[in-house]
């Protein structure tokens, strides 16, 4: 009996782009932003951490589209795209866990995938850490993940981050089949 994989989810920085990733194959695209600060997991940094990260929570699925949370309670306010003012947390949070000792703060430092009112400035990098999306498209996303998805942020174009990222996972693969039970049973 062979197990379906997971759909996991690359992030090329380069082209500010997110995909959703099935069986090593893109499924689907959406435009994002990362930081304007840059790369890293320093603290107060404001850069947006690269690497291997899992989705630690998933918040507001019940949410309207352009709710903003702050403190990732929703405010009871609602924002329409391109609203002028604030640029707030709207609409949905995939909180991030990093998994490796260059993205470990991740998690403490509140990075996330989020919707952001501010939807005319997709596709560059403005956000203060966290991956920005689309209101409509944060929806989509929550909706096809779980808590425990893989990410993937590398900075390099899609084709070789997506590349990068099955490798990654395929080599993953192999090390806990290698230390499964069965396997050491099948050695000896």
């Amino acid at each position: 009996m062979r197990v379906k994989a997971e759909a996991s989810i690359v992030v090329s920085v380069p082209e500010q782009t997110l995909a959703v990733v099935d069986g090593g194959a893109v499924r689907e695209r959406f435009r994002i932003s990362t930081s304007k600060y840059g790369l890293g997991d320093k603290p107060n940094s404001y850069a947006t951490p690269v690497g291997s990260l899992e989705i630690a929570s998933k918040i507001g699925g019940n949410a309207p589209v352009g709710a903003v949370f702050k403190s990732r309670q929703m405010t009871g306010e609602i924002l329409k795209p391109n609203a002028a003012g604030r640029d707030p947390i709207v609409t949905r949070i995939l909180w991030l866990r990093g998994l490796e000792r260059g993205n470990s703060r991740a998690y403490s430092r509140n990075i996330y995938i989020h919707g952001t009112p501010v939807e005319n400035l997709i596709g560059r990098p403005v956000s203060y850490g966290c991956i920005r999306m689309r209101s409509q498209d944060v929806v989509r996303l929550f909706g096809e993940v779980r808590v425990g998805t893989k990410i993937a942020v590398l900075n390099t174009d899609l084709t070789k981050a997506v590349a990068e990222a099955n490798l990654q996972e395929q080599t993953r693969a192999v090390r806990v089949a290698a230390h499964s039970p069965r396997v050491r049973l099948a050695a000896n």
